[in-house]
């Protein structure tokens, strides 16, 4: 699978462990490193910031897209290789997916759960076919994985389904699950309903 550019969801809290945002730095320079464009949403805080920074630093591209209230209260990085407004957040999620060829999912807040999870329903339901890894940086997201987990256990959710994302616990094996990931089914939709 040729790839050209990772989604990356993250956080904007500028308050966390510095652990995260080591994470961010690396992830940051191994896209750059891999010439794989950065896609994210353009904050220039927290996780955000520094992974565009990484990125930028190394020599890579960074396309941010966000929200036209979210610039105009200045929440933007100023440095970003392309910039693109949009008129809501769900036009912002839409394009986010559009212009990448894979998504990676660092530790974040509210935000960064409604993206990850929304992107996994959108490969449930076929409108999304791309590699999603979620990098799990100092057991962060071991809650959410056992709870997918106990979402196929019930059938809430298939077995089959349990191959939409990989969990990640390095950038590094990050990155290389994005040229390992299993295509998830042809048909995704025969698989959707329970």
């Amino acid at each position: 699978m040729r790839l050209n550019s990772v989604c990356v969801y993250c956080a904007s809290s500028s308050k966390i462990d510095k652990a995260f945002f080591e994470a961010a730095r690396e992830l940051g320079r191994l896209l750059a490193e891999n010439d794989l464009q950065c896609v994210c949403g353009a904050g220039r805080k927290g996780l955000m910031g520094a992974l565009a920074d990484s990125v930028l630093e190394t020599g890579g591209t960074v396309k941010g897209i966000i929200p036209r209230f979210m610039y105009e209260e200045g929440w933007y990085h100023p440095n970003l290789s392309d910039l693109i407004l949009t008129d809501s957040m769900h036009e912002r999620k839409a394009l986010m997916a559009e212009h990448s060829d894979a998504v990676i999912a660092m530790p974040g807040g509210c935000g960064t759960l409604e993206e990850l999870l929304e992107i996994i329903t959108w490969k449930q339901l076929g409108l999304y076919f791309n590699p999603i890894v979620i990098l799990n940086i100092d057991g962060y997201y071991n809650p959410l994985i056992e709870m997918l987990k106990q979402a196929v256990d019930k059938t809430f959710m298939r077995p089959e389904h349990a191959d939409m994302w990989m969990v990640a616990q390095t950038p590094q094996e990050a990155i290389e699950m994005l040229y390992t990931s299993v295509q998830f089914s042809e048909n995704p939709r025969k698989f959707a309903a329970i």
